[in-house]
């Protein structure tokens, strides 16, 4: 089981929330690092550590994967697959494997994309 963030998880520990941040702690506890990718930084990151100071401490503990060829590549087998458009996203279901749990703000989306990905997630809805 491992922990996948989206950028809404980022923006909701930006916003100081909690439950984010439990979860997170969770993980590391268990020794693992809670992953997500390139994009989803590339979705979040504003203004350097001086202002997202909490972000970079965030990502300093993760595990961010490259957005590269195989993934991309991946990522668009799926899009194709769903029907959807969304590469970050497909991006982010194609780093999860049964049992793994993503933080989301968009679960609607990505519930389409794991099924067709034919992974079983917990997808966990932040506010």
């Amino acid at each position: 089981m491992g922990l996948i963030l989206d950028a809404g998880a980022f923006v909701a520990v930006e916003r100081g929330d909690r439950e984010i941040a439990a979860l997170v702690k969770r993980e590391r506890l268990a020794g693992r690092s809670p992953t997500t990718h390139g994009g989803v930084v590339g979705q979040v990151w504003r203004g350097g550590a001086g202002r997202q100071a909490m972000v970079a401490r965030l990502l300093a503990g993760m595990e961010v994967r490259s957005l590269d060829l195989d993934l991309g590549k991946r990522a668009g087998v799926l899009l194709g697959l769903s029907g959807g458009a969304d590469v970050v996203d497909a991006a982010l279901v194609c780093l999860a494997v049964d049992g793994d749990e993503i933080l989301t703000s968009d679960p609607e989306d990505l519930v389409e994309l794991a099924r067709n990905a034919g992974v079983h997630v917990d997808l966990i809805a932040m506010h």
